[in-house]
């Protein structure tokens, strides 16, 4: 079993910065693929960025074109943890960002990953 506990979001202006973190615990992270997913209200959960396990020094990275260029996700296997750098955000980025963890491979479809955090709500202000 692995639990995902987010936090690191919170109500920020347009044009701001916010540092999502995603802390792991029951397995370590480094065989497992981990993403990013935000759901806005009355709209579906959707992928946002993704970082694939890897062996060596090269990671698979995926991000939705919705923010490419604005967000980056990186990962930390010592301390079992992962970020997802957020700048330049828009209104429209404001939902509650999930992270989410599955093993070895990045995939964009939510159905695809056993586990989840609670979540953490983003609010950006115009």
């Amino acid at each position: 079993q692995v639990q995902l506990v987010e936090s690191g979001g919170g109500l920020v202006q347009a044009g701001g910065s916010v540092r999502l973190s995603c802390a792991a615990s029951g397995r370590t992270l480094s065989r497992y693929a981990m993403a990013w997913f935000r759901q806005a209200p009355r709209k579906e959960r959707e992928f946002v960025a993704g970082l694939s396990w890897s062996a060596g020094s090269t990671s698979y990275v995926d991000y939705a074109d919705s923010v490419k260029g604005r967000f980056t996700i990186s990962r930390d296997n010592a301390n079992n943890t992962v970020y997802l750098q957020m700048d330049s955000l828009k209104p429209e980025d404001t939902a509650v960002y999930y992270c989410a963890a599955r093993f070895r491979a990045v995939v964009a479809v939510a159905s695809e990953y056993a586990y989840w955090g609670q979540g953490t709500q983003v609010t950006v202000s115009s």
